[in-house]
């Protein structure tokens, strides 16, 4: 079992930078490929990057690439994610989740946190 909690939410310009934290609790965070997601109104949930248990491993979905870091720190049991040059496009609540393996779909991650609001204005 994996608990997770988002935080870092917020309001911010265009141009502007947030950075979100996903704290987990459990036995099996450090062995959990974990990604980050978002939904914006009315669209489906996408992939937006993730990263292998040891961190060596990243991938982002193209619209962030390059703007957007992912990270993770196994000894506090958190992953982040660093956003910059934000869009309005990137509006959306953002979830972190594991996975035992990892990919790109919703379906391949067994555990999700709440949520946290990024609302980025133009």
């Amino acid at each position: 079992q994996v608990q997770l909690v988002e935080s870092g939410g917020g309001l911010v310009q265009a141009g502007g930078s947030l950075r979100l934290s996903c704290a987990a609790s459990g036995r099996t965070f450090s062995s959990s490929t974990m990604g980050w997601f978002r939904q914006a109104p009315g669209k489906e949930r996408e992939f937006v990057a993730d990263i292998s248990w040891s961190g060596g491993r990243t991938s982002y979905a193209d619209s962030v690439k390059g703007r957007f870091t992912i990270s993770r720190d196994n000894a506090k049991n958190t992953v982040y994610l660093q956003m910059n040059s934000l869009k309005p496009e990137d509006t959306a609540v953002y979830y972190c989740a594991a996975s035992p393996s990892g990919s790109r779909w919703v379906r391949d991650y067994d555990y999700w946190g709440q949520g946290t609001q990024v609302t980025v204005s133009s």
